[in-house]
């Protein structure tokens, strides 16, 4: 799954920002869990497992991070809103605190021209 977010010019980034990450879901077998793995450009590779799967939901939880200090978490949840929209939500947790709001998308399939 490839993504890529774009912001607005801030004072602190006039020029705006782009983000883009490439990610890959996978079944480990010993674990008997689903895995996902995201590069991001900005050189962070995060390793989540499952933590949650229902008919509606998929809640992935980071176990490793590469190059950002220690005790930092994320969280992905994906709640589907039927099969041709869902809604995306990351989060992050700084060392010693909870989960916080960073981005939420909607995505809905574009019908073929």
């Amino acid at each position: 799954m490839a993504s890529t977010s774009k912001w607005a010019p801030t004072e602190r980034h006039p020029e705006g920002e782009l983000h883009e990450d490439l990610g890959f879901f996978s079944w480990d077998k010993t674990r008997k869990l689903f895995v996902l793995r995201q590069f991001h450009v900005e050189g962070f590779v995060n390793q989540y497992i499952a933590e949650v799967v229902a008919d509606a939901k998929i809640v992935f939880v980071t176990e490793a991070i590469e190059n950002i200090p220690d005790g930092w978490r994320a969280r992905e949840t994906y709640t589907f809103l039927g099969p041709e929209e869902f809604i995306e939500q990351f989060e992050l947790a700084a060392p010693g605190k909870d989960f916080e709001p960073y981005t939420e998308n909607r995505l809905h399939r574009v019908a073929p021209e």
